[in-house]
């Protein structure tokens, strides 16, 4: 049995998270739930949970600054918040479930089915080390955390030269020479890395622009990165490309 407690300040976000939890009421049991940072930091984890259900922002503190306060995190947490843009970045980067308000019924299963999977896993405290990394940090000195065949590799976005496309497959080329296999699509990589200075020139190939040496004109044209690969811009995509190079240089 799943123990879990919530979180939230907000009396009718808690009682949403409680009827929603009766449909798992065989696998997951609510132990408590708290309505500050500083209650949460005094008794939670003598209810020892397996996951926490925790608001963004706690009144006048948030939920990274519980997190913060505790030396290990011995358990999975699913972040609620009403910050859409945020969220979609911030958790994106480290893959940490997160539930918008208010929470669709489809969307909360799914985060059930899946931290349920996880929490066997025990690999959640080097992802929250990456958000709570990535929330001081500008876009480009952010890490990303990469769900592998092995696991999850934890990445600086800075060291990523280039994506390049196999189908539903994406291989990170990094300055290091890795190359990293990840099942995920170039899309997914793109929607990630797009404020990150990342521009995608062609349906196969999303690139670093602070790699490029050099750019020839052509009906697409090119780019030479600084690892000297060659990259081709695809001529729907050449116009963009162009134009976001202006604005970058």
């Amino acid at each position: 049995m799943i123990k879990a407690i919530i979180i939230d300040d907000e009396q009718h976000c808690i009682d949403a998270i409680k009827a929603l939890l009766k449909l798992f009421r065989n696998e997951i049991q609510l132990v408590a739930y708290y309505t500050s940072v500083d209650d949460a930091l005094r008794d939670a984890l003598s209810e020892q949970p397996d996951l926490v259900f925790l608001d963004v922002q706690i009144h006048d503190k948030t939920g990274f600054d519980f997190l913060r306060q505790l030396n290990t995190i011995p358990f999975e947490v699913i972040f609620t918040t009403a910050h859409e843009k945020f969220a979609v970045q911030a958790f994106k980067f480290s893959a940490v479930d997160y539930l918008l308000k208010p929470i669709d019924v489809d969307d909360f299963n799914l985060a059930i089915e899946k931290v349920s999977i996880k929490i066997k896993a025990k690999d959640f405290t080097n992802k929250v080390e990456v958000l709570l990394s990535n929330a001081l940090k500008t876009d480009q000195n952010k890490k990303i955390t990469i769900p592998t065949f092995e696991g999850y590799t934890f990445l600086e976005v800075n060291t990523i030269i280039r994506c390049e496309s196999d189908v539903n497959y994406t291989t990170i080329f990094t300055t290091s020479r890795e190359k990293i296999v990840v099942s995920k699509t170039l899309k997914w990589f793109e929607e990630l890395l797009s404020e990150c200075n990342f521009f995608r020139v062609h349906n196969s190939h999303l690139i670093n622009l602070n790699f490029i040496e050099k750019y020839s004109k052509g009906k697409g044209g090119y780019v030479i990165l600084n690892n000297n690969d060659k990259i081709e811009v695809s001529t729907r995509r050449k116009e963009h490309f162009i134009k976001t190079m202006e604005q970058l240089y």
